[in-house]
C-alpha cells in the first residue's frame, strides 16, 4: 500500500524557501565581502553548490527507496559519500582558514542551514506535485 500524501502547508513552503535564501544569502554575501583570494572564494561557492546539489540528491534517494523506487546501490552510496565529503571539505577549509572564529562560524552555521532548507524545499515541491489538489470544499 502507497502511502498517503498530504500538501504541505503554505507556511512551512515558505520558511523552507525563506531559510534556503537566508543560508544561501548569507554565505555568499560572506564570501563577496571576505578578504581572500579569489580561488578561495571559488573553492567555497563550489562547495555550496555541490553540497545543495547532493542533498537534494541524498533526500531524493532515501525517499525514493522508502516508496520503492529503484535506486541503484552506486548511486545511492555516492549521495551518501558527497555529503559527507562536502561536510568534511567545509570542516577542513574552515579549520584552516585565517578567518576570526566568528566568522568561521557564519560560514559553517548558513551552509548547514542551506542543505537542510534545500532538503525541505525539494520535498515540498515533490510532496505538492504527488498530493492531490485540495478541493474546493475545504
Amino acid at each position: 500500500m502507497k502511502p498517503q500524501i498530504q500538501r504541505p502547508s503554505g507556511a512551512f513552503v515558505a520558511a523552507s524557501w525563506a531559510a534556503l535564501a537566508i543560508g544561501m544569502g548569507a554565505f555568499i554575501v560572506g564570501l563577496w565581502n571576505a578578504e581572500m583570494a579569489l580561488n578561495e572564494k571559488g573553492y567555497y561557492f563550489v562547495l555550496l553548490m555541490y553540497g545543495l546539489f547532493s542533498a537534494v540528491s541524498l533526500q531524493k534517494s532515501i525517499r525514493d527507496r522508502l516508496e520503492n523506487i529503484h535506486v541503484t546501490g552506486i548511486y545511492y552510496g555516492l549521495c551518501w559519500f558527497s555529503v559527507i565529503l562536502c561536510l568534511t571539505l567545509l570542516t577542513v577549509g574552515l579549520w584552516n582558514a585565517k578567518m576570526v572564529a566568528s566568522e568561521k562560524g557564519l560560514y559553517a552555521i548558513a551552509f548547514v542551514m542551506s542543505l537542510f532548507a534545500a532538503v525541505a524545499v525539494q520535498k515540498n515541491v515533490r510532496d505538492i506535485a504527488l498530493a492531490p489538489a485540495p478541493s474546493d470544499s475545504e
